[in-house]
């Protein structure tokens, strides 16, 4: 790896930095950042958060790269709404993965990013092979007068909040649960694109997603909330077939409860905050309205108790 491979801008170099992939930007990377941010202060840099893409594992073993938590702009706008003044983001090839701890320790931490200090969780690893552990970096910072903080775990429980983890709950419908991890709603991003229109004649009409780049959670029902025009608007999201009706196409439909406007082929963001129920067939339409009714109530008295919070 040459430095035109990496562009650091002025802003970058001479900061305190932090580096990982920081998938979902979740809890335990917000701590993270929270202590590189007070970091920078003492050392009057500024706070880098450095990530990579795409993921490591998507060139060296393509067919086990999980499904990501945040699309590469999503996680760049949560990398710094926890702390990070500058966001750099890492190319990962063939060539930086063939460095050794050391020669990525020198090469891209001393001489690019020319790092006052770098903060890590327990679990970072570095170089070839995933060689380099936080012993090797906090070697490595002594030798070069590189402060060092290795965080300790933020545990849920017994476990260790992970991106992991957060993926598992979000396949077993456990959203709720999902977000605390994260410390935020999760967030579905996709292009509207007309769909059989069957909930507009049941009065519950539906933003159909499509070309969703991220983890889809289990098939169930969510509550969550979207921002159109400015305004906050509950959203009622159907993940799944539609039994009712005999389907058993996977579809994303987002009812947005008190809207009135054409979305079609625009991109709508859908923050998830809690799971509804999961998905069953109704033996008829009344029965659908009435439960679908209920949903949007309780989707709407979700996303209010969460703009209430702030």
């Amino acid at each position: 790896m040459t430095r035109a491979n990496l562009y650091v801008p002025v802003t970058a170099r001479r900061g305190s930095i932090a580096i990982g992939n920081f998938d979902g930007v979740h809890r335990g990377h917000a701590e993270m950042l929270q202590r590189l941010k007070q970091m920078a202060t003492a050392t009057a840099s500024h706070a880098v958060a450095v990530t990579f893409d795409p993921h490591p594992i998507a060139i060296l073993r393509p067919e086990f790269t999980p499904p990501i938590l945040t699309t590469l702009s999503e996680r760049i706008t949560l990398l710094k709404e926890s702390g990070a003044d500058e966001v750099v983001v890492l190319p990962v090839t063939q060539q930086l993965l063939e460095m050794t701890a050391e020669q990525f320790f020198t090469e891209v931490i001393v001489e690019q990013f020319e790092a006052r200090g770098i903060v890590e969780g327990p679990n970072f690893h570095f170089g070839k092979d995933r060689h380099g552990d936080t012993l090797l970096l906090q070697s490595l910072c002594d030798t070069h007068g590189i402060q060092c903080h290795v965080v300790k775990p933020v545990v849920d429980g017994d476990l260790m909040i992970s991106s992991s983890r957060i993926r598992e709950l979000l396949c077993s419908r456990a959203m709720t649960q999902a977000t605390e991890l994260l410390g935020h709603p999760y967030r579905l991003s996709g292009v509207v694109k007309q769909g059989a229109q069957r909930g507009r004649t049941i009065g519950f009409p539906t933003a159909n997603l499509t070309d969703i780049p991220t983890l889809l959670p289990a098939h169930g029902v969510y509550a969550g909330l979207t921002q159109l025009d400015g305004r906050w608007f509950p959203v009622a999201a159907s993940i799944g077939p539609n039994p009712t009706f005999g389907e058993h196409r996977e579809k994303i439909e987002c009812h947005i409860d008190g809207y009135v406007g054409d979305l079609y082929g625009k991109i709508l963001h859908v923050d998830l905050l809690s799971e509804v129920r999961a998905l069953q067939s109704f033996s008829s339409i009344d029965l659908l309205i009435s439960q679908i009714q209920s949903d949007v109530a309780y989707c709407r008295r979700t996303a209010q108790q969460f703009l209430a919070k702030g």
